[in-house]
């Protein structure tokens, strides 16, 4: 399927009953007069910018830079060559084994997020080409029940990786996650963590590429499982990346965390990342890297 026939999601990604985000800026309402949908209020800087110019700036804040909400279907666009996407396994749907209610049936919370963002489920997959390169390319998107990756997410994973160690692709991730493993799902859900990092051990073993990109936020089961196993992992600049969010670490060791703790920039300071890329310098630099490799 062709990128241009993706459903886009410009809505913002509802993390209001996320445990692991809650500390993250609340949403702003909009002023009396102003028009509404025209304007937004950057979460960073705090200033008002008109919501077209930040579309055409791939949503990075025109004033601070601060990179916002991507979809999926955005993101693959921008990285990859126009024309070029092919989705892997885009009919997989989610199963309801525990028949899960919490405020509404799992069932039915999957149908309404389907409608909403145009998605079956929180990972796009598939092939296409960066600069003329060929690479498998997967993206999460957190607009669909927090990113957070049951079985669909798991098995579309897997089986990309699959596919890309049998045709010796170079593989890029984008992960957008800030639910970890979807708690709807149970033992099911938790065992993608261990799924697709097995399947990344057997592309490492047949000497794969596999470049990680971590976006706001990559938190939970997907920064402790393959969001972490790349040979290379890039970031964008000021994401939160970990497993529990800052607020919940804070309360639980009862200590202040440094400035900046779980940011992108804290990681590369410290170790945990490779370097920080801007989004409009992504797809140069992943082509760069692919180069480099000798992929």
């Amino acid at each position: 399927m062709a990128t241009g026939e993706l459903k886009e999601n410009r809505d913002q990604p509802d993390n209001s009953d996320d445990p692991l985000l809650g500390d993250e800026p609340k949403k702003h309402r909009a002023k009396r007069g102003v028009p509404s949908g025209l304007w937004l209020r950057c979460d960073d800087c705090g200033e008002t910018v008109f919501r077209k110019t930040v579309a055409e700036n791939m949503s990075v804040c025109p004033v601070c830079g601060y990179h916002m909400y991507l979809s999926a279907a955005d993101r693959i666009r921008y990285l990859l060559d126009e024309g070029t996407f092919e989705e892997w396994d885009g009919n997989l749907m989610p199963a309801d084994p525990l028949e899960f209610f919490d405020k509404k049936a799992y069932a039915e919370r999957v149908v309404s997020e389907q409608k909403r963002t145009g998605l079956r489920d929180a990972a796009l997959t598939g092939t296409g080409m960066i600069r003329a390169r060929r690479v498998a390319v997967g993206v999460t998107d957190s607009a669909f029940i927090m990113g957070s990756m049951g079985s669909v997410v798991g098995e579309r994973l897997a089986r990309l990786i699959e596919r890309a160690t049998e045709q010796d692709l170079p593989l890029v991730i984008v992960s957008g996650s800030g639910g970890g493993a979807r708690m709807h799902e149970g033992i099911l859900s938790l065992m993608q963590m261990a799924k697709v990092s097995a399947a990344l051990a057997r592309y490492d073993e047949a000497g794969g590429l596999f470049i990680s990109v971590l976006t706001n936020p990559t938190m939970g089961g997907v920064a402790a499982s393959f969001a972490s196993l790349g040979d290379l992992v890039f970031a964008e600049p000021k994401a939160l990346i970990g497993f529990a969010g800052p607020r919940t670490i804070k309360a639980t060791i009862r200590l202040e965390l440094p400035e900046g703790f779980q940011r992108s920039e804290f990681l590369l300071a410290h170790g945990y990342i490779d370097r920080i890329v801007k989004r409009a310098d992504m797809k140069s630099e992943i082509a760069r890297t692919i180069d480099y490799c000798g992929k």
